[in-house]
């Protein structure tokens, strides 16, 4: 099951980087005056995910993707403590010991730049 828990930490890094990178490549897109910066499915997938994060964690409610891999990763035998490769260096880049508050109003501003985004560069009908 470390492999299927390896799979979702990837799926979980590859999510956040969609949400982060979206939003710079939107900005730099627009900047360059490239169409898909206002492709409309690109900016409403982009503006759901992480309405959903900032409303999970407002309501104090755990990620989906991290209690699944937690699941995956504490129901193999004998691999607890001994992260693999992946584990060690994909949790490295995206887990931070901060209280939760501070994830909270970090992904609520997030929130509200790409809604202030959307509102300066509105995308495409």
């Amino acid at each position: 099951m470390s492999e299927l828990a390896n799979l979702v930490l990837v799926l979980h890094a590859l999510l956040v980087l969609f949400i982060v990178g979206g939003l710079a490549a939107i900005w730099a897109g627009a900047a360059m005056r490239q169409n898909w910066a206002r492709n409309r499915t690109f900016r409403t997938t982009h503006v759901v995910a992480i309405g959903i994060v900032a409303t999970l964690a407002v309501l104090d409610v755990p990620c989906p993707l991290t209690v699944l891999e937690d699941y995956l990763r504490n129901g193999t035998a004998g691999a607890a403590g001994q992260p693999g490769f992946i584990q060690r260096w994909v949790s490295a880049w995206m887990y931070y010991d901060f209280p939760g508050w501070v994830f909270t109003l970090a992904y609520v501003a997030f929130l509200l730049a790409v809604v202030l985004t959307w509102r300066l560069i509105p995308p495409r009908r």
